[in-house]
């Protein structure tokens, strides 16, 4: 594979950018349609050089040279910073490329059909929405690639501006601008600790000239991670890990997720499919020999990872917005790629991200295809719908299973690899924390069945409530004033990706991870991709992952379609713990009320200003005063008579000699 062919890959979306910014938007127009064929022709580009870039590195890993950027302090050739950039191609950066661009390309060619139907709301943003689509995927393109890690931190720090502003889209709506604030300053807390490792590590580079390397060149980093002492490592990979909990919203920086849902649909199906909340596992991933050499690190990993993937669930089972039960679902399937992480899996880690954009992109995209027709994303006010949109509803149930963990959809094959690996334990730098997270895995695998089934019976089982129509319009959001229900299925450009997703949906998993040789490719494929270790199926663990999907099924069923629990008295005792779920347990009121009101602005704002108004200005004011009456003092001095001035000479001429004289 040609390095120019790498660069390439990365660019291609770039070029998009810079070409419709520059020359289709202001020539051609705002709403031209070569926007979105642009875009979508340079990211089908660097999907097949990409998918050329996997097949190259099945069993090699590729070694470009790195480019000197600039250098520091060129005179002392042993205390010099040299900044390089270049490229990485290995398997995990081949299988990201793959991931991204194939994803982003389907999204692509989503979003002609589903903006169609916001002309009105969009006038003359699609341009600047495919604009802006080119650079999330550059930017997320660069990061995978990224040979040194300030050359990632730039290419981290561009997915989250991309991010912000494609969650800010319609910013004509208070909501949607709220969020994409939010999105961006959550985020920035995490990568406050990455910037603290970055610094830190720059604080041992003398270890690394020692050795001939550059103390930010990745592989240099991977290679002396065993020598770097269990605390240097321990402190890099927990500044690292606070950003991969910011980017891939884990607790307790995961409340800016649901909001997110504010932007495009498309944009939702993105984000939480192959770009920003999988950047955050990719960095684990990436470092994990670090990780490794911490071992304290991989605990907390673990343990955060699993407290998330748990709790996050538990939201998912009361919210009635479709989308945000989704974005719960991401948050919590992060959560168990964690868990792979911290049980010491990275293969099994990658191999659930693989097939969890695949299933979790359909799901997005089907609630995009419901939205085009009922007009809004609230549950309550939709159901009935597998009779208007059949084809939505088949594609949405593919998905629904592939997330639930049926055997033999995607998603029950990096599940299972999942659980597995946290029961086992072998690779782990904790057992407890290891059979913890299998535990916690096992619930968790009962609970998104049931939110998933929930989500499907409440959308397009029952009968239909009414759409928008049924919303009056006194609690409807001002854009929505004028939408009406129309049922009727979604144009092509919306099926077709759809339809491709779920076939990945469906056999993936299976492709992926088949312990038998499917065709000329080999046995457990994506193991050999990264490791030359053979994976294996334990038909014990299985059985409990289904049973435990199976359970959260049958409740689903129970209460949401055939509603035998209605009358059920029982139900009034859980009101409390509902009210909390619903109220997300409180975080963004302890965040907001607490933390940003009481604590900021009230606090450390309120303190801010004090110490303005009254040290620094009456520190200013002093001086001012001190100046101006001292100069008043001086002034009654200036008589403008000079024979005043002639005694004023005379006396300290006299006043000099006679202290010359008494000085002898």
């Amino acid at each position: 594979m040609n390095e120019a062919l790498v660069w390439a890959i990365i660019f291609l979306p770039l070029m998009s950018f810079i070409f419709i910014s520059l020359f289709i938007r202001p020539v051609l127009g705002p709403r031209s349609r070569w926007s979105s064929l642009l875009t979508s022709g340079s990211i089908g580009l660097a999907f097949i050089l990409s998918f050329w870039a996997l097949l190259s590195v099945w069993g090699q890993s590729f070694e470009f040279p790195s480019h000197i950027w600039f250098i520091v302090d060129e005179a002392n050739s042993i205390q010099q910073f040299v900044m390089t950039v270049g490229i990485i191609l290995d398997p995990l950066t081949a299988t990201m490329l793959v991931v991204v661009t194939g994803v982003s390309l389907l999204v692509q060619v989503y979003s002609q059909g589903y903006l169609q139907d916001h002309e009105q709301k969009l006038d003359s943003s699609y341009s600047r929405y495919f604009a802006y689509m080119g650079l999330f995927t550059f930017s997320m393109l660069g990061l995978v690639t990224s040979l040194n890690l300030i050359q990632l931190f730039v290419f981290w720090e561009l997915v989250g501006l991309s991010s912000y502003l494609l969650i800010g889209f319609w910013h004509q709506r208070p909501a949607a601008a709220a969020a994409a604030k939010k999105a961006f300053l959550v985020t920035r807390i995490g990568d406050f600790g990455f910037i603290l490792a970055l610094l830190y590590l720059f604080s041992k580079r003398q270890f690394f000239y020692e050795l001939g390397l550059n103390p930010f060149e990745i592989p240099d980093i991977i290679s002396v991670a065993p020598l770097l002492g269990s605390t240097t490592a321990t402190w890099i990979a927990l500044g690292l890990f606070a950003g991969a909990v910011g980017k891939s919203a884990q607790f307790p920086l995961h409340t800016w997720l649901p909001d997110a849902m504010e932007g495009p649909t498309p944009v939702s199906s993105l984000i939480h499919a192959a770009t920003m909340v999988a950047a955050g596992v990719f960095l684990v991933t990436r470092f994990f020999p670090l990780f490794e050499a911490s071992g304290i690190a991989l605990i907390w990993v673990a343990l955060i990872g699993s407290s998330t993937a748990l709790f996050a669930a538990t939201m998912g089972l009361v919210a009635n917005d479709i989308k945000r039960v989704l974005a719960f679902s991401t948050v919590s399937q992060l959560g168990f790629m964690f868990i792979a992480l911290g049980v010491g899996m990275p293969v099994v880690a990658m191999f659930h991200l693989t097939t969890h954009a695949f299933f979790k992109c359909l799901l997005f995209l089907a609630s995009g295809s419901v939205h085009h027709s009922v007009k809004t994303f609230d549950m309550r006010y939709m159901g009935g719908l597998r009779k208007q949109l059949p084809y939505t509803y088949c594609l949405a149930f593919v998905g629904v299973l592939a997330l639930s963990g049926i055997f033999p959809f995607a998603g029950f094959w990096s599940k299972d690899e999942i659980l597995l690996s946290a029961w086992e334990g072998s690779h782990a730098y904790s057992f407890g924390v290891s059979q913890l997270a299998f535990w916690i895995g096992l619930i968790v695998s009962c609970l998104t069945s049931f939110y998933a089934f929930r989500m499907l019976h409440m959308t397009f089982h029952g009968e239909f409530r009414g759409g928008i129509d049924a919303i009056p319009k006194d609690l409807r959001q001002p854009y929505e004033v004028d939408e009406k229900v129309h049922l009727s299925e979604s144009p092509w450009q919306m099926l077709v990706p759809m339809f491709l997703l779920a076939v990945l949906a469906i056999f993936a998993g299976f492709v992926l991870a088949s312990p038998v040789q499917i065709l000329y490719l080999p046995a457990h494929m994506f193991m050999h991709l990264f490791t030359d270790q053979d994976g294996h199926f334990h038909f014990g663990v299985a059985l409990a992952s289904t049973f435990a999907s199976f359970f959260g099924i049958f409740l689903a069923t129970v209460i949401y379609q055939l509603k035998l629990t209605k009358n059920w008295a029982f139900g009034d005792s859980f009101e409390p713990v509902r009210k909390i779920l619903i109220q997300r347990y409180y975080f963004d009121h302890f965040y907001e009320g607490f933390i940003v009101k009481t604590i900021g602005y009230k606090g450390i704002f309120a303190t801010s200003d004090w110490v303005d108004r009254h040290i620094i200005d009456g520190f200013a004011d002093l001086i001012s005063w001190f100046g101006r009456n001292t100069g008043r003092a001086f002034a009654q001095l200036q008589t403008g008579q000079l024979q005043v001035y002639g005694i004023g000479i005379s006396l300290g001429a006299a006043t000099i000699v006679l202290a010359y004289m008494a000085s002898r």
